[in-house]
């Protein structure tokens, strides 16, 4: 939004009970009532790049988009722009300690412990935490959520490799409403780990250890015993994974949906078969299925060359 695009939000005034200025004078946007129209009726239509650009217009512009940022429920990086400048996202979040949702991925080239703590210290209300691929982290960043977020229910860590057993236990001593959590590629992570924050989340509904050969069957069985109301399980690449994790699963989990056990060379059909008949999805096609795919592909590559 350019500096003509903002100041040409201009209207006719049409009440003739104003006094304070001419019949037929041009109101500017800024003239509108700030908290009862602008920051609860106009902000929150537009996208985050554009109160980043917004604001740049004018100190005016500058204060109400702060306003409203200060009162944002939900904080996405990525809907900056490709790139949000480090100054612009410590500008942003600022004032604001009521956030239930924040996503930091779009930060995940550049932000660190130092940007990245002071917003979590301050908003105890947080329901939802996306540190998704965020490398330049460190434990003392989960620390943070744990002893900050007690509210916390959704928490993705998907290529976090800083995440450590010591800082997951924090976690789960602090944290005990916890619903969803992605430790894909979690790769410090053992069986130790997992089985303890499990034992501390009976109500755990989605979880993912993808990516993570250190994961065996007794993680993945102390899941099922311990989470009865799972339903999305995401086991991609557990080499060490087995049939016998996958029947316990299926036998404490009934409330499953969905399974993915891509790379699991130990699983196969005769531990899937019960979870197909209950109709959970599973990533793998059944032997079969794969079967004619791969007929399919032999007999078009034959008449290709005919």
């Amino acid at each position: 939004m350019t500096n003509n695009d903002c100041h040409c939000v201009a209207y006719t005034a049409m009440d003739t009970k104003s006094e304070e200025r001419p019949v037929g004078s041009k109101y500017q946007l800024l003239d509108l009532p700030w908290e009862d129209v602008l920051v609860t009726h106009v902000l929150c239509y537009l996208p985050l790049r554009h109160l980043a650009s917004l604001q740049r217009v004018s100190k005016n512009f500058r204060s109400l988009v702060q306003a409203y940022l200060a009162n944002c429920r939900t904080f996405d990086s990525a809907q900056t722009g490709p790139r949000i400048p480090k100054e612009a996202f410590c500008s942003m979040l600022r004032d604001n300690k009521v956030l239930h949702s924040l996503s930091v991925h779009g930060c995940s080239d550049w932000i660190t412990d130092k940007e990245l703590l002071p917003v979590i210290g301050q908003n105890q209300l947080l329901l939802r935490v996306d540190l998704r691929g965020c490398v330049r982290l460190s434990r003392h960043a989960l620390v943070a959520v744990s002893l900050s977020c007690p509210r916390l229910q959704h928490l993705c860590l998907a290529h976090c490799e800083w995440v450590d057993s010591l800082a997951l236990r924090s976690l789960a001593d602090h944290c005990a409403d916890l619903r969803s959590l992605d430790l894909t590629a979690c790769r410090q992570l053992r069986d130790e780990a997992v089985c303890y924050v499990v034992a501390k989340w009976p109500s755990l509904r989605s979880l993912s250890v993808a990516v993570n050969a250190n994961i065996t069957d007794v993680a993945v069985e102390e899941v099922a015993k311990r989470c009865r109301e799972l339903e999305q399980l995401d086991l991609t690449g557990c080499l060490r994974v087995r049939n016998e994790a996958i029947r316990t699963v299926a036998e404490y989990c009934p409330k499953l949906q969905s399974l993915k056990v891509n790379h699991c060379h130990n699983v196969s059909e005769s531990s899937l078969g019960v979870l197909r008949r209950r109709n959970v999805e599973i990533d793998v096609e059944p032997p079969l299925q794969r079967a004619l795919v791969l007929l399919q592909d032999v007999s078009r590559n034959r008449l290709s060359h005919l």
